[in-house]
């Protein structure tokens, strides 16, 4: 590797700066175009950084200011399928009153990087763009074709981001068999010889739902059988307290069965959950692997106390398991009855690839230079990513996104959680991981 020039800093030196610099970037996604603060400035960046190396970048708007950006880095191999490499710039809303900093400063403290996407996934951005701003600086090829995606809108459901662009612009994407990104590559600690890392292989399907009831309006002193708002409530009820039956994949049982051999208690398949109750904070992402969920979240209804609305609405998260989306519907529908009517607001597949071949290889042994203590290990999200877009081309996905995290952070707490931060150590462990895994990739 030739020596970086000393006016230049290396990835390591300049990752935080960068996930600093996107955290300032307010990118907050409402999921109305209207009311969000859009991507573009957090585009405009990253195109800047890139072009100041000489990578050249796309910036794509499917709404205004709804940006996503794209560059392409040749590799030595042509003639190989490219690597994806994808990240969202967009991030949830976060409430300034509920924080104990301000979530878009950027602040470091306590060894950590605080702000709204610290975690989610503007620690990955930087990362990324760290090391290829180094590489180029270096003159450093890549084994194979590299393609670059900062996307727009990913915390909606990437319409106007990555399945815009797969839709609008699949040429950006040709050659690619593999991607990378979130959620992905993260320690947890065993005990202090022994960190699994939990390498995202499958991933639940995306089944958002408004549902509704109707009835004839009236007034709210008389007696009405029919009443939307109580047909409505009694429905969203049977769902939200419903427990789905115990579904066990083959991504899950694989990660089960290296769980139990590294803390040495046996694996009861039928009953998992005491096992998976001793992972901690990751816990509660485990936990929603082992069956389909659905989630009551919004509800809306009427106008004034005194008059019986003719319908009443509410919106549910469903999340299934790969293989399982017909049962899951036609036990969604069950729950619901008859007098309430279902419609899709966003429906992605489940995805699921095996934990093997020369790319599952080369994230292990960046691991294990890095980590004495690494045990890679696959992994199901019990959420959804862009790569459900990407899987429409062909695209095989992973979650790789390299942290090694201290054992007592509730990780899974930061994704969309108050006072969301990232370890200092841990990006800077992360840009050392890739740096690895991309030479040899």
């Amino acid at each position: 590797m030739t020596a970086t020039s000393p006016q230049h800093p290396t990835a390591e030196h300049e990752v935080v700066d960068l996930a600093r610099d996107l955290i300032r970037i307010d990118t907050t996604n409402t999921g109305d175009t209207a009311t969000s603060a859009g991507e573009r400035v957090a585009a405009e960046y990253v195109a800047e950084k890139l072009s100041e190396v000489g990578i050249e970048p796309q910036i794509f708007e499917s709404e205004r200011g709804r940006a996503s950006l794209v560059a392409r880095i040749p590799g030595a191999d042509s003639s190989r399928g490219a690597l994806l490499i994808h990240g969202h710039l967009d991030v949830v809303p976060a409430a300034a009153s509920d924080w104990s900093v301000d979530p878009f400063a950027g602040e470091i403290s306590d060894g950590y990087l605080w702000g709204r996407g610290a975690v989610d996934m503007k620690d990955m951005d930087a990362m990324t763009l760290a090391l290829v701003r180094q590489w180029a600086r270096e003159g450093r090829t890549p084994p194979r074709d590299i393609v670059l995606a900062f996307l727009a809108d990913e915390e909606a459901g990437g319409a106007l981001g990555a399945h815009y662009l797969v839709d609008n612009h699949p040429e950006l994407f040709e050659g690619c068999t593999e991607g990378i990104s979130e959620v992905g590559g993260f320690s947890v600690s065993i005990n202090e010889d022994l960190r699994l890392y939990l390498i995202e292989t499958a991933q639940k399907g995306l089944g958002w739902m408004k549902v509704t009831a109707s009835s004839r309006a009236g007034h709210g002193s008389m007696v009405h059988d029919d009443n939307a708002v109580t047909a409505l409530c009694e429905a969203v009820a049977r769902v939200g307290r419903h427990q789905f039956p115990l579904i066990m994949t083959d991504t899950v049982r694989r990660f089960l069965d290296e769980v139990s051999g590294a803390l040495g208690v046996e694996l009861d398949a039928d009953d998992p959950e005491p096992m998976i109750a001793k992972l901690g904070g990751i816990a509660r992402i485990i936990g929603a692997t082992i069956r389909n969920t659905a989630n009551p979240t919004m509800v809306n209804a009427g106008y004034k106390v005194n008059v019986i609305p003719g319908s009443a609405e509410a919106v549910i998260d469903g999340r299934f398991l790969p293989g399982q989306e017909e049962s899951f519907t036609a036990e969604i529908d069950a729950l619901l009855g008859p007098d309430v009517q279902r419609e899709w607001i966003v429906h992605q597949p489940a995805l699921e690839t095996s934990f093997d071949g020369s790319l599952v290889d080369a994230m292990a042994d960046a691991l294990r230079a890095e980590d004495r203590g690494a045990r890679p290990v696959p992994y199901m999200l019990s959420g959804g990513t862009d790569a459900k877009a990407f899987a429409k081309v062909g695209i095989r996905a992973f979650g790789f996104s390299p942290l090694k995290l201290p054992a007592d952070l509730d990780f899974a707490a930061l994704f969309h959680g108050v006072d969301e931060r990232v370890p200092v150590d841990a990006l800077r462990f992360g840009v050392r991981v890739l740096d690895r895994f991309l030479s040899r990739c």
